[in-house]
């Protein structure tokens, strides 16, 4: 069994943490976050393709010196191709059933389970699902008792909806369903163009709900949050990595390696990566401070985003703000490129 891992995307609304890496090897409890995805899938997936794009020498970086037990493929895009771009161009790599998994979604999947379930209905797709509060602002299916998906609704009325439930951005698929998908040579969107044609066929299109938790991490504000739903769910207030001096106090925050704090200083809900220098009296909140940074005495950072690398002055306060005051690479988007994940 295969994996078809969507890491391809720029990840524009986490700038500028994503100027200098890969989307997916942001830290989570400083832990790379396509590690996660990858640690999920169950035994029988021996293979793993990653659609991998920008800073894919990063991702190959990363998995050879990782291992993780299965075979591992970056399958680097000419382009970005949007989910079922992605997909068909790894379809040289697919032998057999598969799985698509989204490199920005961490919840509480089993991914086992899920295969399980898409065997006893028989099914030719089966996609997980959330359910969600306000179903105007998603697309959101109609489905029977037995979990068969008959439609997807795009953003309706409360009282019209069939209802609460999202698609959530992992697929379990026969390999025939490649043939639902056009060859690439444009954004394909597996949401939006494929999965209805296979649902109009009348194929066996199911659906599996997630319990627990489910966060797309595509924004910082929901960055931030996974770090607390998993620090949370782990029963503790804060997460401090190794060789760090922290003589000021954490709160619902991430800490990485080699990570310098001064006295009668704060970090609230907050993330910090390696190699941060934070003097006496900062206050920190809702924010995150990127890799080697130097915070001086009194600043405030609220509600922001420090770049890698960068220098915060004493007493400076910044809040809400992207800070950033290097060059943007060459190539990276003004706005987001590609598919979202609901339909």
């Amino acid at each position: 069994m295969q994996a078809v891992i969507l890491a391809g995307g720029f990840g524009t609304r986490l700038k500028p943490l994503t100027y200098t890496r890969s989307k997916v090897l942001l830290p989570v409890l400083n832990k790379p976050m396509i590690a996660y995805i990858v640690e999920s899938l169950p035994e029988d997936v021996d293979r793993v393709i990653i659609a991998a794009n920008y800073k894919k020498e990063q991702l190959e970086e990363f998995f050879g010196k990782n291992d993780f037990g299965k075979e591992i493929v970056i399958n680097e895009e000419p382009k970005p191709l949007g989910t079922g771009g992605a997909v068909k161009f790894a379809e040289r790599y697919i032998d057999d059933r598969f799985l698509v998994m989204n490199s920005d979604i961490i919840s509480s999947l089993d991914v086992g389970d899920m295969v399980r379930f898409h065997t006893e209905k028989k099914a030719f797709v089966t996609i997980s699902l959330w359910p969600v509060e306000n179903v105007s602002e998603f697309g959101v299916v109609r489905i029977e008792s037995d979990g068969r998906i008959t439609q997807f609704v795009e953003k309706p009325k409360p009282e019209e909806a069939p209802s609460n439930l999202i698609n959530a951005g992992a697929y379990c698929m026969e390999r025939e369903s490649l043939d639902y998908i056009d060859n690439p040579d444009r954004l394909i969107s597996m949401e939006q163009e494929v999965f209805p044609r296979i649902i109009e066929d009348g194929r066996r299109f199911y659906g599996y709900r997630i319990e627990g938790f489910w966060i797309d991490v595509g924004r910082i504000n929901s960055y931030i949050e996974v770090n607390k739903i998993l620090l949370r769910r782990q029963g503790k207030r804060f997460l401090v990595g190794n060789n760090c001096e922290i003589e000021g106090e954490l709160q619902d925050s991430s800490v990485g390696n080699n990570v310098e704090i001064g006295k009668e200083s704060k970090a609230i809900s907050s993330v910090i990566l390696d190699n941060v220098k934070i003097g006496r009296d900062v206050q920190i909140e809702n924010s995150v401070i990127g890799e080697g940074c130097i915070i001086g005495d009194g600043a405030k950072i609220i509600n922001s985003v420090i770049g890698d690398e960068e220098e915060i002055g004493g007493g400076r306060i910044v809040k809400g703000e992207r800070v950033w005051t290097k060059p943007i690479p060459e190539g990276y988007p003004d706005k987001q490129i590609g598919n979202v994940v609901r339909v």
